[in-house]
């Protein structure tokens, strides 16, 4: 019999996330708070987060620097242009090739 060992998901601590994405872990407290980004929680309730999260933490910090948005403005305009993109690749697969 073969086994297949399970892959667990890389998880990020809050403070792996403050240093790479160059906030401070109470900035990135309050994104949560906002629902900004969506930790996963840890045994003992503190948050752990999918290197994802950098990605998100990223373009918000792009949009409030670029259009000069809050944070929860920011939050708002980074959620719509992700759904743009997935209607985008919905629509690019339903479309047949030209």
């Amino acid at each position: 019999m073969t086994t297949t060992a399970l892959a667990h998901p890389t998880l990020l601590s809050l403070e792996t996330v403050a240093r790479c994405s160059g906030l401070h872990p109470d900035q990135i407290l309050r994104l949560v708070a906002l629902g900004v980004l969506d930790p996963q929680a840890g045994p003992y309730g503190q948050p752990w987060f999918r290197p994802d999260q950098l990605a998100v933490i990223a373009r918000l910090q792009r949009l409030r620097a670029g259009l000069g948005l809050d944070y929860v403005a920011a939050g708002v305009v980074s959620d719509l242009l992700a759904r743009i993109d997935r209607l985008e690749m919905a629509l690019r697969a339903a479309l047949p090739d030209r």
